[in-house]
């Protein structure tokens, strides 16, 4: 069986972002704009892409 997995792409700059965000961005493997990295589908991803939705955007889930 196959593992659930998203798709996340940076959408914005962290700059000017208190750093618990730009902290969580770096936790999600992004550090640069249009970045995208696929992740795991857990609870803990998607809270963590929760925090910082503002800034990214799921391509695919």
């Amino acid at each position: 069986m196959a593992k659930k997995t998203v798709i996340v792409k940076q959408i914005r700059s962290p700059i000017g972002r208190p750093a618990d965000q730009r902290k969580t961005l770096v936790g999600l493997g992004l550090n640069k704009m249009n970045r995208t990295r696929t992740l795991e589908d857990t609870p803990s991803v998607r809270g963590m892409i929760n925090k910082v939705s503002h800034l990214v955007e799921v391509v695919e889930g």
